[in-house]
């Protein structure tokens, strides 16, 4: 979620700086412009000043000895080789009183021309145009000279913007800089941020899936993140109190239900025996009875095992899965030979994972039981072992009829059976008690079909010791 909300934020972050950012840098070029408007205003004042009481005019023969013209000059001079600005005093009519450098002349047209006209109409020359870092442009600015209220000249700079552009790039650069910083300021703080608002969150998203994967015990801290999201946290650890106690008092009541059945179910048999005495041999209904007692007590052991099995934390260690595989094997192969079946072993010598030995073998023996259960004679069950990347499965392929595409997505729930498979006996508790073993280990039960025909029955165990589950709510079987 972070990754989705940190360009989020930063996005929103670099608009606010950038709409900050043009903004003050154009104010910054203009006033760094304006401070230099200002001061050649000041100086064609000055020279405005001068004008205005010279009279000779430089194409009359004794102008050369008219002193006031002549410190204008001077003054014009030494201004243009000082500041390196051009500088001219001009007429009306466009005839230059004084310039300097030689030579320069009111520009014809662009901004020179529109501040000379300006400055004949009597008023100064409004701001030029604004100079940007990489604009080469010069920057011209007129004032009129008045003498006895009347315009008689207009005094016109012409100044290069080298040192003003460096000055503004440079004033630019610090704000990029300050920005940047800024921006590097702001992300620490987004990054922070979101982290201590998703940090709850997160928690609360790894504890939602320990419980769904039958971590009951999973909680949330509530001592950090806003106070929205520790107020859900600590209802959600209300409810985890809540679903857990439901769910051992689940168990624990069909424990004890099956615990205590047990002994009453014990004398009814007994009493079924005592009465079987008095009965001609082969009495079919005391058969029945004595069939369906029997059925009554091995679900009543199921049950036990399943309540005992969802609740019983794996005792995980480094086994080898092969010789866990190959024991098991060798332990069903009487029963494969009295019931005509072929079982058999594929697989490495050695292969090791992480597993409690009891519940695998009691699981393994669940599957391979139901799999030589619905077997026909002279078939075949093999039992194979691989390993397949971080696991390794464990693989029972049987001969029998197999299931349909609905079946499978049925077989694991508690006490479901296939209606093709209701003379089979069984209780449809065995898969659901493996199930549950394999998952308390972090390892998982899965169906597929086999061909030519069969089912598939796949155990993938965990070759590291990493992520384990404490539990399942577990399945059933078609057992």
């Amino acid at each position: 979620m972070r990754t989705r909300l940190l360009p989020l934020l930063i996005i929103l972050l670099a608009g606010v700086l950038l709409a900050l950012g043009f903004p003050l840098a154009g104010s910054i070029a203009a006033a760094e412009q304006q401070r230099l408007v200002v001061d050649r205003i000041d100086d064609t004042a000055r020279f405005a000043s001068l004008a205005q009481y010279v009279t000779a005019r430089p194409f009359d023969p004794d102008a050369g000895n008219d002193e006031r013209l002549n410190t204008l000059r001077d003054e014009l001079l030494r201004y243009e080789d000082v500041y390196d600005i051009k500088v001219g005093i001009f007429y009306r009519e466009g005839r230059a009183m004084a310039v300097a450098p030689a030579g320069w002349s009111v520009p014809p047209e662009g901004e020179g021309q529109r501040a000379f006209q300006e400055a004949l109409a009597g008023r100064r020359s409004h701001d030029p145009s604004q100079v940007w870092p990489l604009r080469h442009a010069r920057l011209t600015v007129a004032s009129p000279v008045i003498r006895d209220g009347d315009v008689v000249a207009v005094v016109v700079t012409d100044s290069p913007t080298g040192a003003l552009r460096s000055r503004i790039l440079h004033s630019w650069l610090l704000l990029v800089a300050g920005e940047t910083a800024a921006m590097l300021v702001a992300v620490a703080a987004a990054f922070r941020l979101t982290g201590w608002v998703l940090r709850p969150v997160r928690t609360l998203d790894a504890a939602t899936h320990g419980i769904a994967t039958g971590r009951m015990n999973s909680r949330v801290a509530v001592d950090s993140g806003p106070p929205e999201l520790r107020r859900l946290a600590r209802s959600f650890n209300e409810m985890a109190d809540n679903v857990e106690t439901v769910l051992e008092q689940q168990r624990a009541f069909v424990a004890d239900a099956s615990h205590q059945l047990r002994n009453p179910l014990s004398a009814l048999l007994l009493r079924i025996e005592l009465l079987a005495l008095d009965l001609p041999d082969g009495h079919e209904e005391i058969a029945s009875v004595r069939t369906e007692g029997n059925r009554l007590a091995r679900v009543l052991d199921d049950l036990l095992d399943l309540a005992l099995a969802e609740h019983a934390a794996a005792d995980l260690q480094l086994a080898d899965i092969a010789e866990i595989v190959t024991d098991r094997v060798g332990a069903w192969s009487p029963v494969a030979d009295r019931e005509r079946v072929t079982l058999t072993y594929r697989g490495p010598a050695a292969a090791t994972g992480w597993a409690d030995p009891v519940a695998l073998s009691s699981a393994l023996d669940a599957v391979v039981d139901n799999a030589l259960k619905f077997t026909p004679a002279e078939a075949h069950v093999e039992v194979s072992v691989a390993v397949e990347g971080d696991t390794v499965g464990i693989t029972v392929a049987d001969g029998g009829p197999g299931l349909t595409e609905d079946e499978l997505t049925r077989i694991g729930d508690r006490f479901w059976r296939s209606g093709r498979h209701q003379n089979v006996s069984g209780s449809g508790l065995g898969l659901s008690i493996s199930r549950a073993l394999l998952a308390a280990g972090g390892a998982t039960l899965s169906y597929a079909p086999n061909e030519p025909r069969g089912l598939r029955a796949v155990i993938r165990v965990p070759r590291d010791g990493g992520e384990t589950g404490k539990g399942s709510k577990g399945s059933s079987s078609r057992k």
